[in-house]
């Protein structure tokens, strides 16, 4: 079995386009649906043609698409079942623990309420691969538009479970923003240091700080070490849970 084909591209302002194609059977999917004209012209450009959609949650930058590719290829549209209420075109819906196939492999959906109460991740075992939407960030996580800290607090910790060399798709470029907040609350980490001078050569030459890794996130995201010592001391908040370390990080980054 080859390796599947990844295309990122950006979409809107800051969004991410991310088209999957199997060139042995031809299977092509996009992850979420932020701009239809602007994945039409990358599809058209590889010769392939839009097979299946997954749809991480129902914020409009992610689905506004769905229809123009709809009417264009007619692909399989997979999506969260808790918000199939709010989004329109879904062919199948799915949730937390089912699992389907694409081009020979199995995509296991992941439930990660937080940014909506509904939002989910997939997961491709074979590929080593997540598409986490607007869940996990590099050096960030999303803003709890719907749920709890603790729902995403809970949330991060499923996807820190995942094996640490798999990696992550995320649905905007936020890093160097996300990175300057990390830095302000871990001031002392040296990998974090690093990547931060990796991350401006990045953007001052206009290339995505995407794909990150699971294991890179668990040494440098500052909402994925709750529990480190330095952190804590940071924030005054060595004695606190987890969950309230979480919590004061998405407060302060809310207006970092």
């Amino acid at each position: 079995m080859t390796s599947l084909m990844i295309e990122q591209f950006t979409c809107r302002q800051d969004n991410f386009g991310v088209i999957l194609h199997d060139p042995l059977t031809g299977e092509t999917a996009s992850i979420d649906a932020p701009d239809g004209s602007r994945i039409a012209d990358r599809l058209g450009q590889g010769g392939w043609k839009l097979t299946h959609l997954f749809i991480t949650h129902h914020h409009p930058d992610h689905v506004e698409g769905i229809a123009e590719l709809a009417k264009a290829y007619a692909p399989k549209v997979i999506g969260p079942k808790a918000e199939a209420a709010k989004i329109d075109g879904l062919t199948q819906t799915v949730g937390d623990g089912d699992t389907f196939e694409f081009a020979g492999r199995t995509v296991k959906v992941i439930s990660t309420p937080g940014h909506t109460s509904g939002h989910i991740c997939f997961y491709i075992p074979d590929e080593k691969l997540l598409f986490a939407g607007d869940t996990l960030f590099a050096l960030g996580c999303g803003r709890l538009f719907e749920g709890s800290p603790a729902d995403m607090f809970g949330s991060l910790n499923r996807l820190a479970e995942l094996p640490d060399e798999t990696r992550v798709y995320c649905g905007h470029e936020y890093t160097q923003s996300n990175g300057r907040f990390a830095v302000s609350v871990d001031p002392d980490n040296e990998t974090l240091a690093k990547r931060m001078e990796d991350i401006a050569d990045l953007r001052s030459k206009r290339l995505p700080t995407l794909p990150t890794t699971i294991g890179f996130e668990k040494r440098t995201n500052p909402f994925m070490r709750t529990g480190d010592a330095a952190i804590r001391n940071q924030l005054g908040m060595e004695t606190s849970s987890d969950v309230e370390v979480f919590t004061e990080l998405r407060r302060r980054k809310d207006s970092f």
